[in-house]
C-alpha cells in the first residue's frame, strides 16, 4: 500500500494481531553490557546487536540493544528533536531547513550503527514522510547522504509496533485496554482484548493530528483557554468516531480497565505530576497516574506562560510550544474513555521493533553470551 494514500482518520477491525500476554511478556533491561566490561568488548564479542530507528514528525530516535534474559538490554540510545514536519501541515512539503536538521541527526545514528557493528536493524519513518509531497524524495536523500535506507511505514504498522513495545506494561488481569500514542503528526489508538493468553488488537485508528500539527493550526506558544478548547473540539469527533467503531465490534463494550499511554505527552505530564527536578525515565516508565491528577497537571500547564513551561525540567524550551497541544488530545482521550488510572510507558515503537526483530531470530529473552 502506498503509505501516502493512507490519509484521513482510519478505523479498522484487526486481523488476528496477537502479542505476548502481559503476564508472559518480558521487560527489557537498560544500562549494562551483559557481563562484558565495556562497550568495546561487547561490540567486539561477536554478539548480534539490534537497532531500531524511528524518524517521526518531531523526533529522531535510535535504540540499540542486545538479547537478554529480561527481554533485551539497551546498550546505546540517541534522541534529538528535529521538527521534520514543521510547517508541512500547511505547505504539504518538508522544508529545506527541517530536512537539514534531520539529516544531521540521522548521520549521528548512522555513526552509532557503524561503530557498534549492528547486525540487524529496522529503520522507519512515520507521519511526516508519509504525508509530505517530498517525503519519499527525502528518504532517498537520507540514503545518499548518510548511507541509511529508511522505510516509510503505514499507520497500521506504526500502531502495531507501538503496542508491541508497550505491551509489557498492560496490567495483569485486565480485560480491555486502550493504548494511545500521541505523536508529532498523528495519534494512534488501539483497543485491546487482553482477556486471553495473548492480547488481540480488536480495533485501531490513526487520526491525522499530533502535537506539531495541532500547535501549528491553533497556536502553541501562547495558548489561551479558548485556544485549548478549540484544540479539544477539533479532536473530539475523531475520537468519538473510533469509540462508536469499538462499540460496533464489541457489542457495546467500551469500558477500558485502564489506559496505557506512550510518547512525550504522557511522560511529560507524569514527570510534572511527580515533581521531578529533572526527567528520570526510571521513575516515569511503568508509573500509574490517577486520571484526575492528569487533569490537574493539564490545567496547571495551561495556566503557565511559555517561559514557565520552557523552564520546567520535564518540558524544556524545545517542547514548550508543543506540550499543550498534546494535553488537549490527552484530555479528550480521558473524556471519551473515562478510567480511574492511566499507566505511563516511556517505550513504544522502537521497543516494538526490537522485540519483533529478536523474536524473529528467536533471541528475545535469551542470554547474549
Amino acid at each position: 500500500m502506498d503509505a501516502r494514500s493512507d490519509a484521513g482518520s482510519n478505523l479498522h477491525r484487526s486481523r488476528r494481531n496477537d502479542g505476548l500476554k502481559p503476564s508472559a511478556a518480558n521487560r527489557f533491561a537498560r544500562g549494562k553490557f551483559g557481563g562484558y566490561d565495556s562497550a568495546a568488548e561487547l561490540r567486539d564479542s561477536g554478539v548480534t546487536l539490534y537497532g531500531a530507528l524511528d524518524l517521526g514528525t518531531n523526533n529522531c530516535r535510535l535504540l540499540l540493544a542486545r538479547p537478554d534474559p529480561a527481554g533485551f538490554g539497551v546498550v546505546d540510545a540517541f534522541s534529538r528533536i528535529v521538527r521534520l514536519g514543521e510547517g508541512a501541515s500547511r505547505s504539504g512539503r518538508l522544508s529545506e531547513e527541517a530536512m537539514r536538521r534531520t539529516v544531521s541527526a540521522v548521520r549521528v545514528c548512522a555513526n552509532k550503527l557503524t561503530w557498534w557493528r549492528v547486525g540487524k536493524a529496522r529503520l522507519v519513518a512515520t507521519e511526516a514522510c508519509r504525508m509530505a509531497i517530498n517525503g519519499t524524495e527525502f528518504v532517498d536523500r537520507i540514503a545518499e547522504e548518510t548511507g541509511l535506507t529508511l522505510e516509510i511505514i503505514d499507520r497500521e504498522s506504526e500502531a502495531k509496533l507501538a503496542v508491541a513495545g508497550a505491551a509489557p506494561l498492560i496490567a495483569e488481569g485486565s480485560r480491555n485496554v486502550l493504548v494511545f500514542d500521541i505523536g508529532g503528526g498523528s495519534t494512534e489508538l488501539m483497543w485491546l482484548d487482553t482477556s486471553k493468553d495473548h492480547y488481540e488488537i480488536v480495533a485501531w485508528t490513526s487520526i491525522p493530528a499530533g502535537v506539531v500539527t495541532l500547535a501549528e493550526w491553533f497556536g502553541g506558544r501562547d495558548v489561551s483557554s479558548d485556544d485549548f478548547r478549540l484544540m479539544r473540539e477539533h479532536i473530539r469527533p475523531l475520537l468519538q468516531r473510533f469509540n462508536s467503531e469499538i462499540k460496533s465490534l464489541t457489542g457495546g463494550v467500551v469500558a477500558a480497565d485502564h489506559l496505557l499511554g506512550t510518547s512525550g505527552t504522557i511522560t511529560t505530564v507524569c514527570g510534572v505530576h511527580l515533581g521531578l527536578k529533572r526527567y528520570d525515565r526510571s521513575k516515569v516508565d511503568g508509573s500509574w497516574v490517577e486520571s484526575n491528577d492528569i487533569g490537574k497537571v493539564n490545567q496547571q500547564l495551561l495556566a503557565m506562560s511559555f517561559a514557565e513551561r520552557a523552564a520546567s525540567p520535564c518540558i524544556g524550551r524545545e517542547r514548550a510550544d508543543l506540550v499543550l497541544a498534546g494535553c488537549a488530545i490527552l484530555e479528550e482521550i480521558r473524556t471519551v474513555w473515562p478510567v480511574s488510572r492511566v499507566r505511563v510507558a516511556d517505550r513504544g515503537l522502537r521497543e516494538g521493533i526490537l522485540t519483533e526483530l529478536m523474536t524473529s531470530d528467536e533471541t528475545y529473552g535469551r542470554s547474549s553470551q
